[in-house]
């Protein structure tokens, strides 16, 4: 067993070996933000720089959620912290996505189309192995591999804080026929007890509130996903 499979295997916070007819892979899914989230008991004892190095990379991409969401409201006019405001404590989770070789790719997913609930997610793609594909004009696009570079995905939350103006796209993992692929997604979402809806100043006769205020949107998220419904659609004014 690779390193890759055994840090997957290890790591049973919450395993998710993917028994949906036409996915394939393994998923491992842990909170690692607030600090008292963490489940370290769970987390892998090898490599021994594993916790360092998730608690660290946490920290770096925090301060960059913190930074992109800035910049999204300074770029429609607002008070940097808008957004930001509204999330309250940010909660992070870590997502290892595992997707396995297949010899009939066109016959099977890693990920079904989905758009994410998160606020914002930030994306480490494999370095060799291309999969992450978005719905555009009913067309599907690959997305790129940029080395040492992140994939910033706008999620649903942040769609209903801009009022529409930022979209959550809605995306897909494809497997290759050869070679195995390793991701890590990192979401970044509001605290459950924040409030979450259209900041006022993007409200107005010309562009009316587009969505629902609500708490505690990625319950909504999950519900709505086992169904392969979009949780936004039911946030809708």
């Amino acid at each position: 067993m690779g390193q890759k499979e055994s840090i997957m295997k290890d790591m049973e916070v919450t395993l998710c070996s993917q028994k949906i007819k036409g996915l394939i892979g393994l998923i491992v899914f842990t909170s690692v933000q607030p600090e008292h989230q963490r489940i370290f008991q769970a987390w892998p004892q090898q490599p021994p720089e594993f916790r360092d190095v998730l608690i660290e990379y946490t920290e770096k991409l925090k301060e960059l959620n913190e930074g992109i969401m800035k910049a999204m409201a300074k770029s429609l006019k607002l008070e940097e912290e808008s957004f930001l405001k509204q999330c309250g404590d940010t909660n992070m989770f870590a997502r290892f996505n595992y997707y396995p070789p297949c010899k009939r790719p066109e016959s099977v997913l890693g990920l079904k189309s989905h758009a994410d609930g998160s606020a914002m997610t930030l994306l480490l793609q494999d370095p060799n192995v291309e999969g992450l594909q978005i719905l555009r004009d009913n067309n599907w696009f690959k997305v790129s591999i940029i080395p040492d570079a992140l994939v910033v995905n706008v999620g649903d939350q942040m769609e209903m804080m801009s009022n529409g103006v930022f979209k959550s796209p809605i995306h897909r993992a494809v497997i290759n026929s050869e070679k195995e692929r390793l991701t890590i997604a990192m979401f970044c979402a509001p605290d459950v007890e924040s409030e979450i809806g259209p900041v006022d100043e993007l409200i107005d006769e010309s562009r009316p509130k587009l969505y629902k205020t609500i708490k505690n949107y990625v319950k909504t998220y999950f519900q709505y996903y086992q169904q392969n419904k979009r949780a936004i659609d039911a946030v809708r004014v």
